[in-house]
């Protein structure tokens, strides 16, 4: 499992469009980002005890969360992915689910999950039985990302921040979502061995805070 540093900021919108401007000078936009952005619909998994948003609130250096997502309401490609965190190193285990089996687990039908022939869909099954976990909230934004070849770095502005209150049929396009956050957006740097200096200047924001931000995290505000 390979780790990468994560850097993590609540920005403003107004540092989100001059952000978006200085990226763009230097970096080049992920070809998957058709017309630049893309929305992203995940549905997160947290146990009875809410472990998972109460280690990101209390900012435990060591924790995984569990989350299904899709991309521009495309159910026919949706992964179920694990993110394990150590301080600010961070990484990500992924693997192919059907819309059946992600509408199975939604359900609490997930016996079929402990012969499946990825590891991660049956590690959430033991996680499932053993610590009570269960589909949470659905978290909706759109994602604008940013490539740099040298350090492998990724950096991605995330915006219009949606909760999709207590609903969990993520699946679902008519589910009622409402906005969070106000008007805040999410700067996330990623990258391997070194941040080369030119991304390190375009990223630079006198009014960006690095904290444990978290869009599962203010998506629970309503419960």
């Amino acid at each position: 499992m390979k780790f990468r540093h994560e850097l993590k900021h609540g920005i403003s919108y107004s540092d989100m469009l001059a952000l978006r401007g200085r990226l763009a000078a230097v970096m080049r936009r992920d070809r998957h980002a058709g017309g630049g952005s893309y929305r992203i619909r995940s549905l997160y998994f947290d146990s009875v005890s809410d472990k998972a948003l109460l280690e990101k609130i209390n900012g435990v250096n060591m924790r995984e969360k569990f989350r299904i997502r899709y991309y521009n309401g495309d159910t026919g490609f949706i992964q179920l992915e694990k993110k394990s965190k150590i301080n600010s190193l961070t990484s990500k285990q992924q693997a192919r689910v059907t819309a059946e089996e992600a509408r199975m687990i939604v359900a609490g039908d997930v016996e079929w999950m402990k012969s499946s022939e990825y590891d991660l869909v049956r590690e959430l099954y033991a996680k499932m039985k053993s610590e009570g976990l269960r589909p949470r909230a659905i978290v909706d934004y759109t994602r604008e990302p940013f490539v740099y070849a040298p350090g492998n770095v990724r950096v991605t502005l995330d915006y219009d921040i949606r909760s999709g209150l207590n609903s969990t049929d993520f699946l679902s396009p008519e589910v009622p979502t409402v906005p969070v956050g106000g008007q805040t957006c999410i700067l996330e740097i990623k990258w391997d061995e070194y941040l080369p200096d030119i991304i390190r200047a375009a990223v630079q924001l006198g009014s960006a805070r690095a904290e444990s931000f978290s869009k599962y995290a203010i998506s629970r505000i309503y419960g």
